[in-house]
């Protein structure tokens, strides 16, 4: 799915809300991550902390009604895309280091981890550490059969 930059004002706009929520400079930063949840069938993108407390939330119309089974597949790079898009608001949230933005579905279990940042280090693409299970598992029978 290509979004639309209706698609990508709709978002983002909703990512500013979140951040309003911890604006910067707030004494007591908060330790949370942020949940995103998107509903193919309402086509809501809903917002979430840790606690399970709702954000703020909205409507993207182009996913209203979307058929196909990979929705997931289809929203997580428009979403990694606007959030990386606004690098310099999330280094200025009062939240505290490390937190990420994960995707999660319906009953609200991680699909994937759209953002991590941990001081220095910005995780953008969870392909980052594809296939690491398989070099580690290399590693450790050479490792044994010497």
């Amino acid at each position: 799915m290509k979004a639309t930059s209706q698609t990508i004002q709709q978002i983002e706009r909703a990512l500013r809300k979140v951040a309003a929520k911890y604006p910067e400079g707030k004494e007591d930063m908060a330790l949370t991550d942020i949940h995103l949840q998107a509903k193919a069938d309402s086509g809501e993108l809903l917002a979430f902390n840790d606690d399970d407390e709702e954000l703020t939330r909205c409507v993207v119309e182009q996913w209203m009604g979307y058929q196909d089974e990979d929705f997931y597949d289809a929203v997580m790079p428009v979403l990694r895309q606007c959030i990386s898009g606004m690098k310099d608001v999330w280094e200025k949230v009062s939240i505290l280091r490390p937190y990420s933005f994960v995707l999660v579905d319906e009953d609200k279990e991680t699909v994937n981890d759209l953002y991590l940042v941990d001081d220095d280090t910005m995780i953008v693409d969870g392909e980052l550490l594809k296939g690491l299970d398989e070099d580690l598992d290399d590693f450790l029978k050479k490792l044994l059969a010497e």
